[in-house]
């Protein structure tokens, strides 16, 4: 059922976001992906216009994940896993390499999705990778500007057992680093006889304090995460074809625990039409909610109405928005595109 305070603070959003950009490539010279809009609500018709396309920024690629919008040098980087690879686009020069290995810095050969996975901004500014690889959360010592492949470890094993492979993280405005631990990078996956927790956690870890404390234990494959606005309560997707919810957990003891949470959105009903599973996801600030899952890319309002869809006919994996949340970028497969955010 759709609330009216759902659907007057999603009201009040859209009339925050401003006016959208023309993109720089013309439409007669730039790639388009078929870009299909399912509108569930009259909010979308804002959000994404008729006529809204899917532009092409790189394609060819094996898997791309985690993009990232850094905002002081107008660069969108992201992650393919199979190649361990960090890629970067800009609008001068488009897609290039921009780190590798860059989730895993082994020597001995292995299977497995061993590239970085998701990738966020320190509070300092620095680039902070999940290591599918290297199972670790790390950060790159070096400047943005000047990328090598040097990592400093953040965290890498809970009570002397090593992580599965982060997926995924967010800050918190104090600086407190918040992730999911799935076993997707492990090289048998679930079964793999190097997995040395017995469950799939979401942690938090404070720099301040030092501490590392695992929040949820119960869930079967923990993959995007990011707060609400407020940070009063975190958005959890389960990449679960069992179990392919999106979960919502208020934030308790300032940021030191969470309640049993609940489920804020159940997919399974799209994956008897749709491939997919919830996976990466962003959260304007205003409160609307970008998550990839079975079909394309579901936007939601902040009590979890359905809002509409985007249906680019790739499996996506994770989105991103610019500085002005403006564009929506989006990693689909092959490829990574960027869908222009209306008036």
């Amino acid at each position: 059922m759709k609330s009216s305070s759902s659907l007057q603070f999603a009201t009040a959003a859209l009339l925050a976001l401003g006016c959208g950009q023309k993109t720089a490539v013309e439409e007669s010279t730039a790639t388009t992906l078929s870009l299909e809009i399912e509108r569930h609500h009259e909010l979308m018709d804002k959000l994404f216009p008729e006529g809204t396309k899917a532009e092409v920024l790189g394609e060819g690629f094996e898997w791309t994940e985690g993009p990232l919008w850094v905002e002081n040098e107008q660069m969108l980087l992201f992650s393919e896993i199979p190649t361990n690879t960090v890629y970067r686009w800009t609008q001068d020069e488009g897609v290039k390499p921009y780190l590798q290995p860059s989730g895993y810095t082994g020597t001995s050969q292995r299977g497995g999705e061993v590239g970085s996975n998701g990738l966020l901004l320190s509070p300092e500014g620095q680039l902070v990778l999940c290591q599918h690889g290297d199972r670790q959360i790390a950060v790159m010592d070096a400047p943005l500007a000047n990328p090598i492949p040097a990592y400093k470890t953040i965290v890498g094993n809970y009570e002397g057992q090593r992580f599965n492979s982060p997926n995924d993280a967010v800050f918190d405005s104090h600086g407190n680093l918040y992730f999911t631990d799935p076993p997707y990078g492990l090289e048998k996956n679930i079964n793999d006889p190097q997995k040395e927790l017995p469950f799939q956690g979401v942690y938090r870890y404070s720099p301040v304090e030092k501490t590392l404390s695992l929040l949820v234990d119960s869930l079967s494959r923990p993959n995007g995460i990011h707060f609400l606005p407020g940070e009063s309560s975190l958005l959890i997707a389960n990449s679960d074809p069992q179990k392919p919810y999106w979960y919502i957990y208020r934030v308790l003891e300032q940021g030191k625990a969470l309640d049993e949470g609940q489920i804020f959105y159940d997919g399974s009903g799209a994956l008897q039409q749709e491939k997919g599973l919830p996976d990466g996801l962003k959260v304007s600030s205003k409160g609307i909610i970008y998550a990839t899952g079975p079909g394309g890319v579901w936007i939601f309002d902040v009590q979890g109405v359905l809002l509409g869809k985007l249906k680019v006919g790739q499996l996506t994996s994770n989105v991103a928005l610019d500085g002005g949340e403006k564009h929506l970028y989006v990693t689909a497969d092959s490829y990574v595109i960027r869908i222009p955010i209306g008036k």
